[in-house]
């Protein structure tokens, strides 16, 4: 397993080289959502209307940031459980979206789309939230303010820490962690 840092916009070349289990220190632009903006997300593109940001090499990261105190950018960030944006994922993907950050495992339909496409799902800590927000050094909402904690915000982060859960050949880090443990077992 290696360490590697990676930038916003991301292209398949560099995804390529990422296997399961590999570190990632992420830098650069990342978007929140979650359930309900992924609806409204997979409507404009149903209906060829244009998203409120760029698609192409982007990043999501499902998450509702809990409220800031004075004098921070984001109080705590911990991500959602993935699988509530199954539904929508594949669309985004063949539409340029090339990497989701979550919690929990993806579907067999999302993991085919992450080869076909070229994009990775990179898993965040669930318990380290804070320590993730500790990352972000900017943070706006640009879509969907009505929907609170789960609009779409844009966040600047600099070495963001994710591993690699699927990779672009579909491997599963989840299959593969329960395939060793039987093993050993």
């Amino acid at each position: 397993m290696k360490t590697l840092e990676l930038s916003t916009p991301l292209e398949s070349r560099e995804l390529q080289e990422l296997d399961v289990g590999d570190k990632v220190l992420l830098s650069g632009e990342v978007y929140t959502a979650r359930d309900a903006a992924h609806k409204r997300l997979v409507a404009l593109i149903e209906e060829g209307k244009d998203l409120p940001f760029e698609l192409k090499g982007a990043v999501i990261y499902y998450v509702g940031p809990a409220p800031s105190r004075p004098g921070q950018v984001l109080n705590s960030a911990g991500p959602t459980t993935s699988y509530r944006m199954d539904p929508f994922a594949p669309l985004l993907l063949e539409h340029g979206m090339k990497a989701s950050i979550g919690k929990g495992p993806r579907s067999r339909e999302v993991r085919d789309a992450m080869v076909k496409y070229k994009a990775v799902y990179l898993g965040a800590v669930g318990g380290a939230a804070a320590g993730i927000a500790s990352s972000v050094e900017e943070m706006s909402v640009i879509a969907y303010e009505d929907l609170g904690p789960e609009a779409v915000r844009r966040l600047v982060v600099k070495d963001m820490p994710l591993f690699v859960v699927n990779d672009t050949k579909g491997k599963d880090l989840f299959e593969i962690g329960v395939a060793e443990y039987s093993r050993s077992g």
